[in-house]
């Protein structure tokens, strides 16, 4: 019988790495423009430095305030990997600090989610190479009894994310992409990164916005204007 809650998978498809490249330098604004603007975890997620994140998920799902599977996780995840801590939202105890933070870098991972807490705010905040989202800060540190499962899919602040999923995060929030709509919206989105870019000249110029839709939809309503 399959012992379901204490469960660990240590081989996903992670998606080539020239897949989850053509997303660099996008803003998440406007992938998530391209996905009917509801593919971003909910603003609870915090991003607790300025490093932009761009990698392939790596799930944990632990009980609340417990890191005893994020800590194997950390033994099994690949260079590029994000680890996703899907601990309940629980804002009691932190998941992780510097240490871990320090471990997961040297090996070459590219960030950790957490649905949850992290402490040592202080080191983590200066972070330039290495992101990190949480819902908050507490010094209160985790159990580590466990159960847990590695590699299963997960909900995060409002996503579902899958391992091997594509994570995007900037200052704005952090995005879910599934690897096999990858190539589409990046097509998408870099047009509406130059579209946007193009209004931006348009302005500085003085040509000014064009927003024809915005009196076209007064009119549907029947705005009175006096």
């Amino acid at each position: 019988m399959a012992n379901v809650g204490c469960r660990i998978y240590t081989k996903i498809n992670r998606p080539e790495k020239s897949l989850i490249e053509g997303f660099r330098g996008l803003p998440v604004a406007n992938i998530d423009d391209c996905m009917g603007r509801i593919a971003c975890c909910d603003s609870s997620l915090k991003a607790m430095n300025h490093s932009p994140m761009l990698g392939t998920a790596f799930t944990v799902h632990c009980p609340e305030g417990d890191n005893l599977m994020f800590h194997k996780a950390l033994e099994l995840a690949q260079p590029g990997d994000i680890l996703v801590i899907a601990a309940g939202g629980s804002m009691h105890r932190a998941l992780c600090g510097e240490i871990m933070s320090h471990t997961a870098m040297k090996a070459g991972l590219n960030g950790f989610v957490i649905d949850g807490c992290i402490r040592d705010i202080d080191e983590i905040s200066t972070f330039e190479t290495f992101p990190v989202y949480a819902k908050g800060v507490t010094p209160n540190g985790p159990y580590k009894n466990g159960p847990g499962e590695i590699n299963v899919p997960v909900s995060v602040c409002g996503q579902v994310i899958r391992p091997g999923d594509i994570l995007i995060g900037d200052q704005d929030g952090l995005l879910v992409v599934k690897p096999e709509e990858a190539a589409e919206l990046q097509e998408k989105a870099k047009a509406v990164f130059d579209m946007e870019t193009q209004q931006k000249a348009d302005i500085e110029s003085g040509k000014g916005l064009s927003k024809p839709w915005l009196d076209a939809k007064l009119k549907e309503l029947n705005c009175e204007i006096f």
